[in-house]
């Protein structure tokens, strides 16, 4: 057997140190550390990072001192610890500041939101209030309108009959005291009376248009009484025009001796017959027998019978 020299054993022992390599739990501590120090626990809790680095320093300088010695392994584990404990606050950190982030968002958004309905429920009220004002006004305004219809219709009572029918609102104006007897021009007499209802004709709706018919006694031919009365019918209009009643709103038919209000037998009936009605029409009223402003036709012989 060889004797080993001291040089030998000297060798030997710095070789059994330098092939020493760190514990497993000092490899655990310094994986650990580098989860930790790229965790949120550096951003959070930097002084918890800071504990496990100095635990794992300690750790690594007894590995140095002594390898593999229970003291390495006892301080590797304490950094493993500390290592873990910081990841853990940090985490909960994190999640607190995340938590208390997304709250001061939530509230943001909500005050916002409360805000922006707040605002849009202001303008609806505005704009509702401004509706029902303009509403209140066209009511106004309708009110006034048919209170100045009333009140126009009322005043010719003193000059003409008004009636209410299917058609409208009628006024009847006697023959006698618009025309010559057989004859189709206004007189005098007739021209004041007109005034009248053309004035409360321009104070009514004008989106309600007005019809003239003119009537006749059942004497004479029924051809000439038909002429007749169509060339009275279009003496009211053009004059009512003349006062300023839109030439659109108006027109003139003449209805001849067809439409009678009394007997022909007797003069009274008669002189009932013959007339002049001036129809402002209800909005469905229809009347395709009306011809329109300007149409009406030429003028021929009146009968001298028809009055």
């Amino acid at each position: 057997m060889k004797m080993l020299t001291l040089g030998s054993i000297s060798s030997l022992l710095a070789l059994a140190c330098a092939s020493t390599g760190p514990t497993r739990e000092l490899v655990d501590a310094r994986t650990a550390y580098e989860n930790a120090r790229t965790a949120p626990a550096a951003k959070y809790k930097p002084d918890r990072v800071l504990e496990a680095k100095q635990a794992l320093d300690r750790a690594e300088r007894a590995h140095a001192d002594d390898p593999g010695s229970t003291e390495e392994r006892d301080l590797a584990y304490i950094a493993t610890r500390r290592a873990e404990l910081a990841v853990i606050y940090g985490d909960y950190e994190a999640d607190q500041q995340n938590r208390s982030l997304a709250e001061a968002n939530y509230k943001a958004r909500s005050d916002e939101l409360r805000r922006q309905t707040q605002t849009e429920l202001e303008g609806t009220r505005a704009t509702l209030g401004t509706v029902q004002n303009t509403l209140a006004g066209t009511r106004a305004e309708l009110e006034k309108a048919r209170a100045d219809a009333a009140a126009a219709l009322a005043s010719l009572q003193q000059v003409a009959k008004i009636s209410e029918d299917t058609r409208g609102a009628v006024i009847t104006l006697d023959g006698a005291v618009l025309f010559a007897s057989g004859k189709s021009q206004l007189l005098p007499i007739a021209k004041q009376k007109l005034n009248d209802v053309a004035k409360a004709l321009n104070d009514i709706d004008s989106r309600r248009t007005i019809s003239v018919e003119g009537h006749t006694d059942a004497q004479g031919n029924d051809a000439s009484n038909l002429k007749l009365s169509q060339d009275r019918a279009d003496s009211v209009r053009n004059y009512l025009v003349q006062q300023g009643v839109p030439p659109e709103r108006i027109t003139a038919v003449g209805k001849g001796e067809t439409t009678p209000v009394a007997s022909n037998d007797t003069a009274e009936g008669r002189a009932n017959n013959r007339r002049v009605e001036i129809v402002v029409q209800n909005a469905s009223s229809q009347n395709p027998a009306q011809n329109p402003a300007g149409n009406a036709p030429a003028q021929g012989t009146s009968n001298p019978a028809a009055r």
